[in-house]
C-alpha cells in the first residue's frame, strides 16, 4: 500500500516520529511527559511507546513520577552514536555520546586553534578516531557529528566569517571538511549557540523555551533560543551582543567600531587593567579565583564587567523578553560577585515588566557546555525518521 499525504498511516507515522523527536531532545521522558510535549493523547502515546519498543527503537524502563510509579522512555542505546567537536582558542574537546543523552567518551587537549586550521583539522580527526574506539562502539554506528568554532558562520555556505577572530581559518569551511575526513554528515555553528544548545539540553537552560546564553571569553557572544529553538537569523550572526555600543568614545574595537561592549568585558580588554598590580600572566580563570578570595582589584573587575554585560542583557530583554540569561565561560564560576551587578544593570535599563520575568543564573556545564552542546546540535538537526526502526508503509 502507497503511503499519501493525509491518510491514516501517513499520520500515524507522523506521530511516531513526534514521539522520537521529543524523546530524542530530551533524552529521557515519562509517558505523561511525552503527552504534554507532543499534544497526543495518553492512549495514542502508549501505542505508540509500545510499537517502537517491540521495534527497537526505544528502551522503557521503571521510575517514579510525583510520588507515583511511571515509565521512563529513552532512545535505544544501539540506535546510533554522535561526536561532538569544540573548537576553543585554546583547546580542542571531544565527545562521544549516544541517543540516550549518555556521554561514552569525553577528552580535551590544549591547542592553538588561532595558528593553523589544518592543523585543528588534524587533531580533530585524530581524537575522535581514538575516543570512538574507546568507547567500543563500531565506527559504522556513527550518524553525525556536531562541530563548533569560536566564529560567525555562514549558515548556507559552512564558510567561516571574520577572519578578525580566527585569522588562519579565513575562508575555510569546517562543515564540508571534517565531513570528507570523518565520512559522516557534519552541522557546525559558533560556540555561543552550541553553549546555548548545551544549557537548554543539558544545563541550566532545562524548562525555558526563551533564553539567551552569554559567553564572555576572548569575545563575547550571545546563543539565542526563541520558542525552544536556535536563532541564527539569516546570516547566520543573531546573537552579536559583543558589539552594542556602549562608549562611542571608548576603545577601538577589533570590529573596527568604539566602545563596544567587548571592548569592557572580554579578556583581552579587561585583564592588561590588573598587569601593573598583579603581573601579565593573569586568565579570566584566575581573576575570578582571586576575587572569590576576596582580591579587591579582581573583585572590581568582576564586578565591572558585569555591570557591562548587564546593559547588554537589558538590551535583549527590550528587544526580544527572554525569560532566563545563563552567563557562561569562567566568569559564571564568581557567581554572585558578576551576576548581582547584570541584575543591577538589567532593573535599571530594562523595561520594568520585562526584568521581573527574567531569572539570569550561571551555567551549570562550565567549560563542557560547547562540546555537549554539538552533542544536541546533532541530535536537533537529525530526521526523526532515521531513528525509527519500525518501517515504513509500502
Amino acid at each position: 500500500m502507497v503511503e499519501t499525504p493525509g491518510s491514516q498511516s501517513s499520520l500515524h507515522r507522523a506521530n511516531l516520529e513526534r514521539v522520537v523527536r521529543a524523546v530524542r531532545m530530551a533524552g529521557s521522558l515519562t509517558q505523561a511527559e511525552i503527552a504534554r510535549t507532543t499534544g497526543l493523547s495518553a492512549a495514542t502515546v502508549s501505542n505508540i511507546v509500545r510499537e517502537l519498543k517491540d521495534g527497537g527503537t526505544v528502551e522503557v524502563t521503571p521510575t517514579s513520577s510525583g510520588g507515583r510509579r511511571a515509565r521512563a522512555v529513552s532512545l535505544s542505546a544501539d540506535a546510533g552514536t554522535v561526536v561532538g567537536i569544540d573548537f576553543g582558542h585554546s583547546h580542542l574537546r571531544v565527545a562521544v555520546g549516544n541517543l540516550a543523552h549518555t556521554v561514552l567518551e569525553e577528552a580535551a587537549e590544549p591547542i592553538d586553534v588561532d595558528a593553523s586550521s589544518a592543523e585543528g583539522f588534524d587533531r580533530a580527526e585524530q581524537l575522535a578516531h581514538r575516543l570512538i574506539a574507546k568507547s567500543g562502539i563500531s565506527p559504522e554506528k556513527v550518524i553525525g557529528v556536531g562541530l563548533g568554532v569560536p566564529g560567525p558562520i555562514d549558515i548556507g555556505t559552512g564558510v567561516l566569517g571574520s577572519t578578525a577572530i580566527l585569522p588562519g581559518w579565513a575562508g575555510t569551511n569546517p562543515r564540508d571538511e571534517m565531513a570528507r575526513r570523518l565520512g559522516v554528515p557534519v552541522h557546525v555553528d559558533n560556540d555561543a549557540n552550541l553553549g546555548a544548545l548545551g544549557e537548554q539540553v543539558w544545563g541550566a537552560g532545562r524548562g525555558a523555551a526563551d533564553l539567551a546564553y552569554i559567553k564572555v571569553a576572548s569575545g563575547v557572544g550571545a546563543g539565542l533560543v526563541i520558542n525552544g529553538q536556535i536563532y541564527r537569523g539569516p546570516g547566520g550572526t543573531a546573537g552579536e551582543i559583543g558589539h552594542i555600543t556602549l562608549d562611542e568614545s571608548g576603545p577601538v574595537c577589533r570590529c573596527g567600531n568604539r566602545g563596544c561592549l567587548e571592548t569592557f568585558t572580554a579578556a583581552r580588554y579587561v585583564l592588561p587593567l590588573l598587569h601593573s598590580s598583579h603581573g601579565t600572566d593573569l586568565t579570566m580563570a584566575r581573576v575570578v579565583e582571586l576575587a572569590g578570595q576576596g582580591d579587591p582589584g579582581c573583585r572590581r573587575v568582576v564586578a565591572d564587567i558585569g555591570r557591562h554585560i548587564g546593559s547588554g542583557v537589558a538590551s535583549l530583554c527590550n528587544l526580544l523578553n527572554p525569560s532566563r540569561v545563563v552567563l557562561g565561560g569562567p566568569l559564571a564560576e564568581a557567581r554572585d560577585l558578576v551576576l548581582d551587578p547584570v541584575r543591577d544593570s538589567v532593573a535599571r535599563y530594562a523595561i520594568p515588566s520585562a526584568a521581573r520575568q527574567l531569572k539570569v543564573v550561571p551555567g551549570e556545564l562550565g567549560s563542557r557546555a560547547e562540546v555537549l552542546g554539538a552533542l544536541a546540535l546533532v541530535l536537533s538537526e537529525m530526521d526523526a525518521a532515521s531513528t525509527l526502526k519500525v518501517p515504513a508503509a509500502v
